[in-house]
């Protein structure tokens, strides 16, 4: 829990609060951009069970937030979501749906869910942008976790027409960075790739990567390195210098949560022209990693989608100035991270 050094106004529930996302708003919180008048409480699934309806409503009475961050979810990558999509389906519905409504019932005044690209249909035209969501299937790999985390689309909408409820949702691209899981089996492309030329490196084996290499993804780094001022809620952000700095994914979402009024999500997105091949993202960890074996491209393995090129077009419009860091730094500082912290990083 971060204290706010005075009167609170504002009390900030941040569910999956000690994941990927939340630990980087924690950080950009600790180092500063928190506001005086907010009190930050991260909680995790220790701190309930979020599938359990009695479980969030008492955790929300327990800590009477009036905004909340809604990062918790079950999460995998492709070949976990391949074998339990029911899991993810069940799971994911009754969490967001026990959020939300705790939220209503609560008297929030905004929350801030988490969706992802994954939402969006399979068979479509590129790029894709936040009116496109519920235009057909998504990739059947994942249909589980893309059709529950479209629902909560569904209900913010639902919650806002009937209630006035100020409840919207981002949808990132690709996330990575340090906390992140880099479980091989379970984890996302980019944690699980770090992992194995980790292994490939201090064993001095080929590495080898699952499917063609080929599908393209857009990767947004959750945490930069120059922190972001801001004047305070009711404002747009203050950008240090003419040439802005990177601000990454953390310091988004507090942007979403002060200063984003629609109840229709917005993607949170590096531009498509920032699209990389899952072999040019394994180059870059080869490189950053200093890996001097062979790469091998086990084609026997799924690909999944190929390419969700998503339009950034509506964050560009609300801050045309705003950069992220750059690719290959920010795999550098996570490959570091992942050394330096191999020990304790969840994989």
């Amino acid at each position: 829990m971060t204290e706010a050094a005075g009167p609170v106004a504002k009390r900030i529930l941040v569910t999956g609060g000690t994941g990927l996302v939340g630990n980087a708003i924690k950080k950009v919180v600790a180092d500063g951009e928190g506001q005086p008048d907010e009190e930050w409480i991260f909680v995790s699934s220790r701190d309930a069970d979020l599938t359990s309806a009695a479980e969030t409503k008492a955790l929300f009475e327990q800590h009477k937030p009036t905004h909340v961050i809604h990062l918790a979810a079950m999460v995998g990558g492709l070949f976990k979501n391949i074998r339990y999509n029911l899991d993810f389906w069940r799971r994911n519905i009754h969490i967001n749906d026990n959020v939300l409504h705790s939220a209503y019932e609560m008297g929030v005044q905004k929350v801030v869910s988490c969706l992802s690209t994954c939402i969006f249909p399979d068979k479509t035209t590129y790029p894709i942008d936040e009116s496109m969501i519920h235009n057909g299937p998504p990739h059947s790999s994942n249909f589980g976790y893309s059709y529950a985390k479209r629902m909560i689309d569904i209900q913010n909408r639902g919650y806002f027409e009937q209630h006035g409820c100020r409840f919207t949702a981002v949808i990132p691209t690709n996330v990575f960075g340090p906390d992140d899981n880099f479980n091989i089996e379970d984890g996302h492309v980019l944690p699980g790739l770090i992992h194995k030329v980790y292994l490939a490196k201090q064993t001095g084996s080929a590495l080898t990567i699952w499917g063609t290499g080929k599908p393209r993804r857009q990767f947004i780094y959750s945490l930069g390195w120059v922190p972001l001022q801001w004047e305070g809620w009711g404002t747009t952000a203050t950008l240090q210098e003419p040439s802005a700095p990177p601000q990454d994914l953390a310091r988004l979402f507090l942007w979403v949560l002060r200063e984003y009024d629609e109840v229709e999500p917005i993607i949170l997105s590096v531009g498509e022209e920032e699209e990389v091949s899952i072999r040019e993202a394994a180059e870059a960890i080869v490189e950053a990693m200093d890996f001097r074996g062979e790469l091998v491209f086990d084609t026997s393995k799924a690909d999944g989608q190929f390419k969700k090129t998503a339009s950034n077009a509506k964050l560009r419009r609300y801050l045309p100035s705003f950069q992220f860091t750059p690719f290959r730094q920010a795999v550098k500082e996570t490959c570091t991270w992942f050394t330096t912290n191999y020990a304790n990083a969840r994989k």
